[in-house]
């Protein structure tokens, strides 16, 4: 045999071969044995399945027992972490730029910066005044902010009285209080007073008084608003009953899929609608419905009266109402009603105006290599997103009015996997007899004691159409790498967004009072470490918040255990039918207070 240099090789003979590989072989072993000692020996640490995606676990666990796990218990982090917001921390700011406020976005510490402690309450923290009285106080101990107290005291946004904030319902554009701005609005829009409008957004929610009058109307808000600092908007929307969610309009696209609200509404939130190409109006655009609102107070609207206040030129703001004008124009918007300080434009109801558009028109509308429920990271792009013409029924004329939409199968399950009417009204049967099972299970639920409820990983809402008499509103997560099933949420009346559990989700600590999830361990187990999964679930629960785990028994024993490490107080159950290997787990997460002041 010849090498590439012409030169002969000797080949040797099988039997010289032995002895190299048979020390290869030892070797191998040997670091093996090695990095088994290390993995095995690292503290705290859960093995998971590996490659675990089964909804259905009975295929791949039913002959195993359960994970067994030794006791754990996590320290307590700083008195100064009593806030923290992991993927909106400000202590990260000045990583990022302030271009379009991309700082004020989501940027996830990575893992090895991870914090593995437990969140501590404020010092005289109380359990929250339970709703409806939330609505107009909280105390002053568990969000103890005084900027906006300060800086909005003329506006009548909130009052601090003694030990309380009292919510006297003012804002901005609405000084004298939101049920006659809200009523005002109401005059403009008559779809407010019918069951047509259900779901709503608030850009800039300030303290959300815009969303808390509204529930009254039977419309269900998600006030949206960045990490501050000082002001903790989204802190004080919660704290009140009144749903929230961190977030900003910026360079990434809102967690929510398109055609998804009834309205939109901005109150002097301060977003330049009409720089960037119209980017943000295009995303306000993408995640409304086929004839739904969008409601604008504040500059430029009536700057005829207003432009003296707002340290500008007359001619400076009718140049901006004309450009909003042109650009909503552009969009497909038509004007629908304007009185006084408000305007309402409304979405085109069907696809005559975009089937009109040039190629040439600015925006273009998007090409099709943009998914229009892409909402996760998904990077803004200054393109009109045209609804699916296949839906027919989606738009807001066309949906069943509030509540009978409740109930109602969506259009947009036939999206989704298998989705049909059987698998829709099988779901909701199925969710009636659970919740039954868990008021059992859990006396406290469908009571004043419990509020803000998460349902962590939801297919159809179906966990929260049977909630819906009781006094509590749902965030319905759907995780960002199942099967999108938001849209049909959406359609329902009800309000989500998507997330991912290997992060931090988007709200303040202490933010709810009940935490439920289904299966995301059996589902998620090969992406998202149980440890952190469970800290982040202590960090956004009340102290004595309660969390409802329905989960294979394969996990639930070291979940408890990691509870316990957590100082929750768990005990298994059966489920409503007593299925042997399905388990439930009710824990209520105690209150404590910080024993230590540093950070850890």
């Amino acid at each position: 045999m010849k090498g590439s240099d012409g030169k002969s090789i000797i080949t040797q003979p099988e039997k010289c071969r032995i002895v190299p590989v048979a020390i290869l072989f030892v070797l191998i072993c040997g670091f093996s044995f090695y990095m088994g000692g290390i993995f095995c020996s690292e503290r705290n640490r859960f093995l998971f399945i590996s490659g675990q995606k089964s909804l259905e676990p009975s295929k791949d666990l039913s002959s195993v027992g359960s994970v067994q796990m030794k006791s754990i218990s996590f320290p307590e982090c700083g008195i100064d972490y009593q806030d923290y917001t992991p993927c909106t921390d400000p202590k990260r700011w000045r990583k990022y730029g302030s271009y379009r406020l991309t700082l004020l976005e989501r940027h996830c510490p990575p893992i090895f910066e991870r914090k593995e402690c437990l969140v501590p309450p404020p010092d005289g923290y109380k359990p929250p005044i339970r709703w409806p009285k939330s609505r107009d106080e909280c105390w002053y101990r568990n969000v103890p902010y005084d900027w906006i107290n300060k800086q909005k005291s003329n506006q009548h946004w909130l009052k601090k009285e003694g030990e309380k904030f009292l919510f006297p319902g003012g804002g901005t554009m609405f000084p004298n209080g939101v049920g006659e701005y809200a009523d005002k609005m109401q005059d403009l829009i008559p779809e407010m007073k019918d069951g047509t409008i259900r779901t709503a957004i608030d850009t800039g929610c300030g303290v959300a008084s815009w969303g808390g009058d509204l529930l009254d109307r039977g419309i269900l808000t998600v006030s949206l608003a960045p990490r501050d600092n000082h002001e903790a908007q989204v802190q004080f929307a919660l704290e009140r009953g009144i749903p929230a969610i961190l977030g900003v309009i910026s360079t990434q696209r809102l967690p929510f899929p398109s055609n998804s609200f009834d309205m939109a509404h901005c109150s002097r939130c301060l977003i330049p609608w009409t720089e960037f190409g119209g980017i943000y109006l295009l995303e306000i655009h993408r995640i409304l419905r086929p004839g739904g609102f969008w409601v604008l107070s504040g500059p430029p609207i009536n700057y005829q009266r207003r432009w003296r206040g707002w340290n500008t030129t007359i001619e400076e703001q009718r140049s901006d109402y004309e450009k909003l004008e042109e650009l909503l124009k552009s969009l497909c918007f038509k004007m629908y009603n304007k009185k006084g300080d408000i305007a309402v434009w409304q979405k085109s109801l069907d696809n005559n105006c975009y089937n009109k558009l040039a190629r040439d028109t600015y925006p273009p509308k998007c090409d099709d290599s943009l998914e229009p429920d892409s909402a996760w990271y998904t990077p803004l792009r200054a393109c009109i997103v045209v609804p699916n013409s296949k839906f027919k029924k989606s738009g807001l004329t066309s949906i069943p009015k509030w509540p009978e939409r409740l109930h109602t199968m969506p259009e947009r399950i036939s999206m989704v996997h298998r989705g049909s009417a059987s698998s829709f009204k099988h779901d909701d049967s199925t969710w009636k007899k659970r919740i039954e099972h868990y008021k059992k299970l859990l006396p406290d639920l469908g009571t004043d004691k419990i509020r803000n409820v998460m349902d962590m990983n939801t297919v159809y809402g179906g966990f929260a159409a049977a909630l819906i008499n009781d006094p509590v509103w749902v965030m319905n997560v759907v995780s960002s790498y199942s099967t999108n099933t938001l849209p049909v949420v959406y359609d329902r009346g009800l309000i989500g967004t998507f997330h991912d559990w290997c992060e931090a989700f988007s709200t303040y600590p202490r933010t709810y009072d009940l935490l439920h999830l289904d299966g995301l361990f059996t589902a998620e187990s090969h992406r998202c470490e149980m440890k952190y999964v469970l800290l982040e679930m202590d960090r956004i629960l009340r102290p004595n918040g309660h969390v409802i785990i329905r989960e294979h028994g394969y996990f639930v024993d070291s979940i408890e255990a990691i509870g316990k490490g957590m100082r929750w107080e768990c005990h298994k159950q059966k489920t409503e039918k007593g299925d042997e290997m399905m388990k439930v787990l009710i824990c209520q997460k105690q209150l404590w207070y910080a024993s230590n002041k540093g950070s850890r």
